[in-house]
């Protein structure tokens, strides 16, 4: 997700969600940091898994 995105949606769900200045601080954080693991490259491990499998089946 593309982080200008992802920092509106954060602000605005922390203006919604934070009732003083230190939890809306704290709210936005959050969400940020959730909005930061939905991404759309697939993750490493889940990478290296198939290029294993492919080896192994180009093997037999």
């Amino acid at each position: 997700m593309n982080s200008f995105f992802k920092t509106i949606i954060a602000g605005w769900g922390a203006k919604k969600l934070g009732g003083g200045c230190l939890s809306t601080i704290v709210i936005f954080i959050l969400i940020y940091m959730a909005l930061g693991q939905c991404s759309d490259k697939p993750r490493r491990s889940a990478m290296v898994e198939k290029n294993q499998q492919g080896i192994i089946a180009s093997r037999r």
